[in-house]
């Protein structure tokens, strides 16, 4: 059936010079993935150790690759078509028990979470294989090839499922491993060669809406943790003072993404000629690290609103700091792709952060939390003033 159409009957529509919409399939589907940003915080928080950091990690990195894929595929097929929302409501299943599965993903649900996680990436991307026109023998080719690394990874989560202890974490690492690496090398693959980088062209303004939506999924967890976990305290003075540094930090990260770089990188990659290199590395790379120095952020929010007095332990230091530092740190290069220079606000935010982490063990965790913060305000403010438009050019736009 798929033949019958030049592009597929499952392919979007590209109309030139229009961006297309994120459907509100899309946008329920993403709402299971406020809930497995909140498990993956909550994760980290009962296990503050040098090993649960590194769960944690692996967690996180599983969720937010199962995401970005999905928003990949979805750039390409119509989510208004009953086949790709059937697909999409499966794949919702499946990242449910993905999200249930978190807390325990290291004890006794290693295999749940494998085995859902491994159905949603090769599912989806065999779905995205059969409903491909045979015509279009270059994007068969290439969701073939994604098909097979996928199928490869999908073997190494399930045994890491049915390990335990260390050698699950190894599985699992070594299947994130192969799935982080693919796209870096073209998801070369014997027999099929390897991918170009106008195999994965996209509807830019899509893409980039898309991500800029898992910001604010990852925002308003941060913002729902620290209402909860207020909600639940004797509003006095100084845990007012920490709810109140905890919502304009997270105003700041906003601040900092919405308020110059998302527009910027919308208009990048919808006219770029190589959308596709745009979206692999300033939307699926370097998304990364904006969206876990929020999570970060979010656990440091709720240890400072509990414990805002005495001197800052070094799980209040690498939340309260780390997750700044880590958000700059991303927020940088993924402007650094877009804009072609480095911001001199987010590198003078991250200098400061460093000396914050410096010196910061002998302040109280709500002193810490207040100062960083205020970097974050800096950084938003200099940013948007360092941006403005001259007035000289300003008034040679108007009078021409």
């Amino acid at each position: 059936m798929a033949a019958e159409h030049p592009r597929g009957k499952m392919f979007r529509v590209l109309v030139p010079h229009q961006h297309s919409r994120v459907t509100y399939v899309e946008l329920f589907f993403d709402l299971v993935f406020v809930y497995a940003v909140t498990q993956i915080s909550h994760f980290l928080l009962g296990r503050f150790t040098g090993i649960g950091a590194i769960e944690t990690g692996i967690l996180f990195l599983a969720v937010w690759w199962v995401w970005v894929y999905t928003a990949w595929v979805t750039n390409w097929l119509d989510p208004e078509k009953t086949p790709v929302r059937v697909l999409l409501f499966g794949l919702m299943l499946a990242g449910l028990v993905i999200s249930m599965s978190i807390p325990r993903a290291f004890e006794d649900r290693g295999l749940w979470f494998a085995i859902a996680y491994a159905a949603m990436q090769v599912g989806r991307t065999g779905f995205w294989l059969l409903v491909t026109p045979a015509a279009r023998r270059v994007v068969r080719l290439n969701a073939a090839r994604i098909l097979c690394w996928l199928c490869a990874s999908a073997v190494l989560w399930v045994l890491g499922g049915l390990a335990e202890g260390q050698q699950r974490l190894i599985f699992w690492g070594l299947a994130l491993t192969v799935e982080y690496i693919s796209p870096a090398v073209r998801f070369w693959t014997p027999g099929l060669g390897a991918s170009t980088v106008q195999d994965w062209t996209v509807e830019g303004g899509h893409m980039a809406e898309r991500c800029a939506g898992f910001i604010i999924i990852a925002l308003g967890e941060s913002i729902v943790v620290s209402g909860a976990t207020f909600a639940d305290l004797d509003w006095t003075g100084i845990n007012v003072a920490a709810f109140g540094c905890a919502f304009i930090g997270t105003v700041g990260m906003w601040a900092i993404y919405f308020n110059r770089g998302a527009e910027a990188g919308s208009e990048l990659i919808s006219a770029s000629s190589e959308s596709g290199r745009v979206a692999r590395s300033a939307y699926t790379y370097m998304h990364m690290p904006i969206v876990a120095g929020i999570i970060l952020s979010a656990v440091g929010d709720e240890i400072v609103l509990k414990h805002p007095l005495g001197h800052s332990d070094w799980t209040a230091m690498a939340t309260t700091v780390g997750g700044p530092f880590i958000f700059l740190l991303g927020s940088i290069l993924f402007k650094r792709e877009i804009r072609g220079f480095l911001q001199l606000s987010h590198g003078f935010g991250m200098l400061v952060l460093i000396a914050l982490a410096w010196f910061g063990s002998e302040l109280s965790p709500l002193l810490v939390s207040t100062l960083s913060s205020a970097v974050l305000v800096i950084v938003a403010v200099w940013e948007s003033l360092s941006l403005r438009p001259k007035p000289e050019a300003h008034a040679s736009a108007t009078s021409a």
